[in-house]
């Protein structure tokens, strides 16, 4: 142990110390002790290495519980794909939380951050939710928003559509379908909730699209029905009974299914146009069926696997989307299933 003070540079103290694992020994010392041990055969040269292995990165991706099965698919993707995320050294895991709270997300990111190297999260636009972010950031905890985003925060990087592209995106399909009936129709909206940025941003440019290029659309209302399959039914009930001339609708989040059902119920003379969001074993039978005209999807093993690499950029220093590719939406239809 004298030889390997005095190759390492440090007190024979220290050497006690790293060699029986305790704590209050900086890193790079720590590094330089067993390095010297292992070079003058005091231990194993794979026992030093192992050692100075830094732990892998213990990743949470908070997941808004509820019956939104693209989120439940990425939930059940992060929990299976371990072996993806072992060439960055981390370790992922998805924590179900309260969705449509953010006093709830406030509390379960600052509960995370005691114990994980990042967070990731569907953020809700709330200052309370912009505050736990803040703080984070200040204990070094990085967060990175994923599927909606959070204005004036200090996440360090978003990982998801750009949203309000989706929303012109469905307007123009629908415009599309609809052809010459664009000269006077009414197309209305379904939200999951507008506290989300990415909902708002998806609303923002369906309207604007419409309002630039088809201003013979009238688009009749907007409702929210919390990524709930019965209450996007109700929802969407509601709105063929007040306009039995829907030509077209657009679900903004989940749900989609139960829009599906009302579509079926309501027995209408003619199908309205149906866009929605999220490839799911769901809306893959309604485009099966017919009653889901395009899915705008993403991903969902590439945004989990985006947000891998950019923790693992920050805690190598590098700028956080060095080598991480820009998620890109795909618009599916029933001749297109991957």
């Amino acid at each position: 142990m004298d030889q390997v003070a005095q190759r390492a540079q440090v007190s024979l103290a220290t050497v006690d110390r790293v060699l029986h694992g305790r704590s209050g020994v900086r890193a790079s010392t720590v590094q330089r002790v067993l390095q010297a041990a292992a070079e003058l055969g005091y231990v194993a040269q794979a026992q030093a290495w192992s050692a100075m292995a830094p732990k892998p990165l213990r990743l949470s991706f908070l997941i808004p519980e509820g019956s939104n099965r693209f989120l439940r698919m990425l939930g059940d993707l992060i929990g299976y794909s371990q072996e993806h995320w072992a060439p960055f050294h981390v370790r992922c895991q998805a924590e179900y939380i309260e969705a449509f709270n953010p006093e709830a997300l406030a509390h379960q990111l600052l509960r995370h951050g005691k114990k994980a190297d990042g967070i990731a999260f569907m953020a809700l636009e709330h200052p309370v939710v912009r505050e736990a972010v803040a703080e984070l950031a200040q204990q070094g905890v990085p967060t990175v928003t994923l599927i909606s985003d959070l204005s004036n925060s200090r996440r360090a990087a978003y990982v998801g559509l750009d949203n309000r592209a989706a929303g012109r995106t469905a307007a123009y399909l629908i415009a599309r379908f609809m052809g010459p009936a664009t000269r006077r129709a009414k197309v209305a909206m379904i939200a999951g909730s507008l506290s989300y940025r990415a909902h708002e941003e998806r609303e923002a440019g369906f309207l604007h699209l419409f309002q630039e290029q088809y201003p013979g659309v009238q688009v009749v209302g907007l409702r929210e029905g919390h990524d709930d399959a019965e209450k996007n039914r109700q929802q969407a009930r509601a709105l063929f009974e007040q306009h039995g001339d829907l030509a077209a609708l657009y679900n903004i989040g989940g749900g989609a299914e139960g829009i599906g059902r009302a579509i079926h119920e309501a027995g209408l003379a003619r199908k309205p146009i149906f866009i929605g969001h999220g490839l799911t074993p769901d809306t893959r039978a309604l485009l099966i069926d017919g009653t889901l005209d395009a899915v705008i999807t993403q991903n969902p093993q590439g945004a989990v696997m985006s947000c891998v690499r950019i923790f693992a950029n920050l805690r190598d220093g590098r700028e956080p989307h060095s080598g991480v590719e820009q998620v890109r939406s795909q618009v599916i239809f029933r001749e297109n299933l991957p």
